[in-house]
């Protein structure tokens, strides 16, 4: 997760700069909380600048990771995120397999993410589309595979030709509902629209 001061820019322009932190920690904190409660996950680790959503994620037993310092030629933002969480779990855990989840899931039900895992473990990489099938919500590897991310407009796309399977999460998953744009804040208010 970004510094919740910087994430969710496309949503400046509905929410002072107070309300989209608020509502970017707070989406960040029910995204961690329904992953810790998926039977699947044995642990979350969290990448993130943020000091106040760090220290709320470390009071509830999540491992936090620092924001990686950008490194000349290497991944940057997202996909450096996803890698420096990644790496976190493979140097506390080796044999571990890796799912890297977005943070902007505020209505993720651990039986969503479970059914996801549950398919993607017959996959050595796989992924997760949003809504609208062109963003991912969630990639995985299995042990001993590197995660490929490709985050950012199209990523879904990118992440299928880097060999990650685009999985059969159906549309009505609330895996594949994350919040990036003002229409998304209405499925907040009322989960039916």
């Amino acid at each position: 997760m970004k510094d919740a001061r910087r994430g969710k820019s496309r949503l400046a322009g509905v929410l002072d700069d107070d309300s989209r932190a608020r509502l970017v920690r707070a989406m960040a904190l029910d995204t961690v909380a329904a992953a810790r409660s998926a039977a699947r996950v044995l642990g979350v680790v969290l990448v993130t600048p943020d000091p106040v959503l760090a220290a709320a994620a470390q009071a509830v037993g999540v491992h936090v990771v620092p924001e990686p310092d950008p490194a000349p030629g290497a991944p940057a933002g997202l996909d450096a995120a996803v890698l420096a969480g990644a790496a976190h779990v493979h140097a506390t855990s080796p044999r571990a397999h890796v799912a890297a989840l977005l943070g902007d899931l505020p209505r993720l039900d651990p039986r969503d993410l479970d059914d996801a895992l549950a398919l993607a473990g017959r996959s050595t990489r796989a992924h997760v589309a949003d809504a609208e099938g062109t963003g991912t919500t969630m990639l995985t590897a299995r042990s001993g595979t590197p995660l490929r991310p490709a985050f950012g407009t199209g990523s879904s796309a990118r992440h299928a030709a880097a060999g990650h399977v685009l999985l059969d999460v159906p549309l009505g998953s609330t895996l594949r509902h994350d919040v990036d744009l003002p229409a998304d804040l209405d499925t907040l208010a009322d989960p039916g629209a």
